[in-house]
This record gives C-alpha cells, sequence and structure tokens, in this order.
C-alpha cells in the first residue's frame, strides 16, 4: 500500500528539514481553502448579499425560487426595526450618550435575536457602538474592509446614518492618550520581556504633539509585574527592517539548500518506485479484465446486468489505483514548489519587505513569523512559520553547504534546481522582481 511520503523520511537533518516542509503542505491546504470561502463570501457581499448573519432588525431566512431551490436572503426583524430605527433618530439629536440609550432601548424591549444555542437576551451595551456605526442600516454592506451596495432594505435613512457618524465623532476625546489605533504590526509583535502583545498607544508631550509607541499590554493593563519601557513605533518598524536583512540567503546557500532537498526528494520517489510498478501492473491487468468481460458480453458468455456489476467494480479499482498514484506525484510536486518558493522569497526577502506597502508588509510578517519579540534592548526574536523556521537554520544551512561541497563543485545533481521560474508569479503582483 502506498502511505504518505513523509513516513518515509528519515532522521536525518536534510530529513527532518524535508520533514518541515512536507507538513507545511497540509497546512497551506487548509489555508487554501479558508482563502476560498473567504472569496466566495466576497463575491456574495459584491453582489449584494449579506455574507454573514444579519444585525439586529433583520433576519436571516431562507426562501424558494421558481425552480423550488431555496435561497438565503435577508428580511426586516419588524420586532426589532422599529426600535433600531428610532434609536438612530434621537442619537442623531446630539442630547444623548450611547449609555442612555442603551438603558432606554434596554427599557423598551430590544433583545438580541435568539439562536439555536443562545436566547433571546437584552442587548449588551459594547453592542450600541456596532449597531450605530453599522452601514447596514442605511443599505451598505460591509465585508473585508469594503463597503458595496446591499439588495437589502434600509431602515435607516442616509442622512440620518451620516449625522449619527458625526455625533460619535464629535463625543470622541481628543485627550485619550490610550486610544488604539491599526497599524500593519498589531496583533504580530510581543513583548520580549513578558511574551505579552505589545498594543499601540499615544503619547502626548506638554507642548501637545503626539507620538505613536509600542507598549507592553501585560504592563499596561497591570496583567504582570514587567517593567519594560514604551517604544517608538518607527524604532520598531526599523528594528523588523534589519532583521529581514539577517534572514536573506544568498545565491550560493539557496542552490545548496534546493540541491539538497531536490536529492532527497528523488532518494524518497525512488525507493516507493517498487510501490507504484505494483499498481500500475495492477492498473493494467483491471484493464485486460474490463476488455475481456466487455468481450464475453459481445460473446453472449456474460449477460447484461452482470456486466454492468463487473464494469462498476473494475472501474471502481481504477479510479482507486488512479488516486493513488496522482496523489503520489502530486504531494511530491506540491512539495518541490514549495521549496522552490519559499527559497525564491528569501533570496529577496529583506528588498520584497523594504519596497511593500503596509497591507503587504502585514501579510510578508504574518508569511514568515507567528511571533516577532522585541527585547528591551533592541534585540529582535521570532517564531518561524514553517518551512521558514528550518529553512533559517544556520545548522540547515551549514548541512546545505556541506551537502553541495561533497556533490562536487560544478557538478549538477538531479534535482538541483537553476531557475525559480514559480517565484516571480509570487511577487508579480508587488511590482517587484527577485535578484540574486
Amino acid at each position: 500500500m502506498l502511505v504518505s511520503a513523509s513516513e518515509n523520511i528519515d532522521e536525518t537533518p536534510s530529513g527532518m528539514l524535508l520533514h518541515g516542509i512536507m507538513s507545511s503542505i497540509a497546512e497551506f491546504y487548509s489555508r487554501n481553502l479558508a482563502t476560498e470561502t473567504v472569496k466566495g463570501l466576497s463575491q456574495k457581499a459584491a453582489q449584494g448579499g449579506t455574507p454573514n448573519r444579519a444585525p439586529i432588525g433583520y433576519t436571516n431566512v431562507g426562501i424558494r425560487d421558481e425552480r423550488g431551490r431555496e435561497i438565503r436572503t435577508v428580511v426586516v426583524d419588524t420586532e426589532r426595526a422599529e426600535l433600531v430605527t428610532w434609536a438612530f433618530q434621537v442619537y442623531a439629536s446630539g442630547q444623548w450618550t450611547t449609555t442612555q440609550l442603551h438603558r432606554e432601548l434596554v427599557a423598551r424591549g430590544l433583545t438580541s435575536p435568539p439562536t439555536p444555542k443562545r436566547p433571546s437576551k437584552p442587548i449588551a451595551l459594547s453592542t450600541m457602538h456596532r449597531i450605530l456605526t453599522n452601514p447596514y442600516y442605511k443599505g451598505d454592506v460591509r465585508y473585508g474592509g469594503v463597503t458595496y451596495k446591499g439588495s437589502h432594505t434600509p431602515i435607516v435613512m442616509k442622512e440620518v446614518w451620516y449625522q449619527v457618524q458625526t455625533v460619535l465623532d464629535a463625543h470622541k476625546s481628543a485627550a485619550d492618550a490610550t486610544q488604539v489605533h491599526d497599524h500593519y504590526l498589531k496583533g504580530t509583535v510581543y513583548c520580549g520581556q513578558c511574551g505579552e502583545r505589545l498594543i499601540i498607544t499615544n503619547a502626548r508631550n506638554r507642548h501637545g504633539k503626539v507620538y505613536p509607541y509600542f507598549v507592553c499590554s501585560g504592563r499596561h493593563s497591570g496583567k504582570n509585574a514587567c517593567t519594560r519601557q514604551a517604544m517608538l513605533i518607527e524604532d520598531v518598524e526599523h528594528l523588523i527592517e534589519r532583521y529581514y536583512e539577517t534572514i536573506q540567503v544568498s545565491g550560493e546557500l539557496r542552490q545548496s539548500l534546493a540541491g539538497m532537498l531536490h536529492a532527497e526528494f528523488d532518494q524518497l520517489m525512488a525507493s516507493e518506485s517498487k510501490e507504484l510498478n505494483r499498481l500500475a501492473t495492477a492498473r493494467d491487468r483491471l484493464e485486460d479484465e474490463r476488455m475481456k468481460v466487455l468481450q464475453a458480453h459481445y460473446a453472449g458468455a456474460v449477460p447484461l446486468d452482470l456486466l454492468k456489476i463487473e464494469q462498476d467494480r473494475i472501474s471502481a479499482g481504477l479510479e482507486n489505483i488512479e488516486n493513488r498514484i496522482a496523489a503520489h506525484h502530486d504531494e511530491y510536486a506540491s512539495a518541490r514548489a514549495n521549496v522552490d518558493d519559499s527559497l525564491g522569497l528569501l533570496a529577496n526577502v529583506a528588498g520584497i519587505y523594504q519596497r511593500c506597502d503596509d497591507a503587504n508588509r502585514r501579510l510578508c510578517n504574518q508569511a514568515f513569523f507567528t511571533r516577532i519579540f522585541i527585547d528591551e534592548d533592541r534585540e529582535t526574536r521570532v517564531e518561524y512559520e514553517r518551512p521558514f523556521g528550518s529553512l533559517c537554520n544556520a545548522e540547515e544551512q551549514a548541512n546545505a553547504l556541506n551537502w553541495a561541497s561533497a556533490a562536487g563543485a560544478g557538478k549538477k545533481k538531479s534535482g538541483e534546481v537553476q531557475t525559480f521560474a514559480r517565484v516571480e508569479t509570487l511577487v508579480e503582483g508587488l511590482n517587484l522582481t527577485t535578484s540574486g
């Protein structure tokens, strides 16, 4: 029986490195599925649909089209919509606070819609801001940071909704020095002393100038006894830019790592050639059997009902064999492509990161690292995403250079990669070029 290729990987340094890369393939497929799901929801929003659960004031329902197919849509919740509309109207006057409005809505009986797991209950105070800032009530759908024209019925006039946003802005405290802002490093950087997240705050000097800082959330909230000092955001940005320079690999090292890993792939595939040959033989035997059964039917020796049974059995066996052979080759192909893509990115990672906009810098950090720790002495430590932890490991890199040296100068080894054409497509969208 053909098993997963990773089960045959040995305990050698190159084998363990290979195992980490192939393990990342399964994780990639999982993430890709999630990406495709998000893509489908984005398309639904772009068409005016509601990708998520409808907010308070609306209800998700299923209706039948002319063909009898069920279509999920959203209708106005007559029980709650009237109260939501009223809430916008009175808050637009500027005479109410969100706390006062919440208290009045609870008194008037505004509750959350029941679900199979949770009963209906009075809305929470934290819900008020989400209601008052949600453009869904004026007829728009917001998903993935983009706002689309919705197909649902609005229950708040646009003029009222915009007036509410004006009132909300006016109620914000300009003196709030701890107001949190978005940043491409948010959620990625951590305190090197206690391990808690670094959060963004604004500090204002006596002259009124505002300085954005990263501070330890553990110290800021009093959660622990961390004594880490705040650090200017731009200083943290520069530290991470410099760290990317330390993980960038040279052309020689890239070729050595690629050569060692692809040679390992070749050995693994060769070790499984016996099983692949057995599967190919079984496939040929079933093909012959199918032809003989068909000939016997034409000769009158096999009735039609038995012919169908035998054909179904043979077809199922052939499909199973073909799937096992294809899965074997696909796994190796994906793993090889992952090696080439990862190494190609590492070859120019510092330049790519430096030239990325904020959105793509966030994606880079998420692709390479699970966490970035910033020590108070301005040292940077990271936890890598797979397979970069292994590819950036100094011992693994030394093993690759030793392998290349032992293979012989100027001799091409089977599996050695000369080009990285797939990598070009990864940076094409950033208008970047690889170097190397």
